[in-house]
């Protein structure tokens, strides 16, 4: 019987295809996901007629194609009119994807939400998610800064135990300040109990997925960082040990900015704080995600 393996190039050409696609979505949720807790945003998306849905979907491809001039989400480093147009479409088609799977997966859409509801939001949310897949590059690209990082803190130095010790407490580190940073301005807002109040207890269960995923993804999945190079380093040499450990600190950073905020009081139910702990996890999930292969 024929092989029916493709050759290596073409399986490259795609495995090169999915990375990027990966990249951009991981881009787009770093940059949409703080604007999916404003219900400013889900009360416009829903109240806007549909000429000016096209005016805003316009103004998002215009700045789009600029950026995809300079940036792109794809590795090449010149494109010619037409690549560039393709390109800044797909990139709008990714942004408002990831834009729906993460309204669904808060539930401001749902099988009940009108037709033009849902459109409405997808083009308002979808727009920094898009900007996010055309910055992706840009933003999460880490080579220079682990090249200045091997030159700073030789491995050499110390023993590889404390060396693994060393790169473990990094990796903790930017987890947690990249939680901080994403969800710190969400924390205060009046939208995390909102959301929190209106989910299934079991639909709980997929917001803690997403959270999971996402991480896994941005690290691992999307080609930002060397897969092989991380699982060699610190003292977690499992990608699912790491994302479920990151995520961890993810809820920890999540559950103390809701309690400085005066969000979550000793006297709510445990209830309420596992529910506004895990919503708010989503956004620091994916920053930590973030802070982790920026360093």
């Amino acid at each position: 019987m024929p092989d029916q393996t493709p050759p290596p190039s073409e399986r490259n050409i795609w495995l090169d295809e999915l990375q990027a696609i990966l990249q951009g979505a991981s881009g787009g949720f770093l940059f949409g996901i703080p604007l999916l807790y404003t219900v400013e945003v889900w009360s416009i998306g829903a109240a806007t007629e549909p000429w000016w849905l096209l005016t805003v979907l316009a103004v998002n491809l215009l700045v789009v194609w600029l950026l995809t001039q300079v940036e792109g989400f794809r590795k090449s480093l010149s494109l010619n009119p037409l690549e560039a147009i393709l390109e800044s479409f797909e990139a709008i088609g990714i942004g408002v994807i990831c834009a729906a799977l993460a309204l669904i997966v808060l539930q401001r859409i749902t099988l009940a939400t009108p037709l033009s509801e849902a459109l409405g939001k997808l083009v308002f949310e979808g727009f920094p998610f898009s900007l996010g897949v055309a910055l992706a590059r840009s933003t999460l690209s880490n080579n220079a800064l682990r090249i200045r990082r091997r030159v700073m803190l030789p491995r050499s130095s110390s023993s590889p135990t404390l060396a693994n010790l060393r790169d473990a407490l990094v990796d903790f580190d930017a987890t947690l300040i990249g939680a901080v940073l994403i969800a710190f301005s969400i924390a205060p807002t009046e939208e995390v109990p909102l959301i929190a109040a209106s989910l299934p207890s079991l639909w709980l269960l997929l917001v803690m997925g997403a959270s999971l995923g996402l991480s896994y993804i941005i690290v691992f999945a999307s080609g930002f960082a060397d897969r092989a190079e991380r699982q060699q380093r610190g003292l977690l040499l499992s990608s699912g040990t790491e994302t479920l450990v990151a995520y961890l600190i993810a809820l920890l950073a999540s559950v103390t900015m809701l309690v400085l905020f005066r969000q979550l009081h000793p006297g709510d139910p445990w209830q309420e704080w596992l529910r506004d702990t895990l919503v708010l996890g989503l956004p620091a999930s994916v920053g930590g995600a973030a802070g982790r292969i920026l360093v």
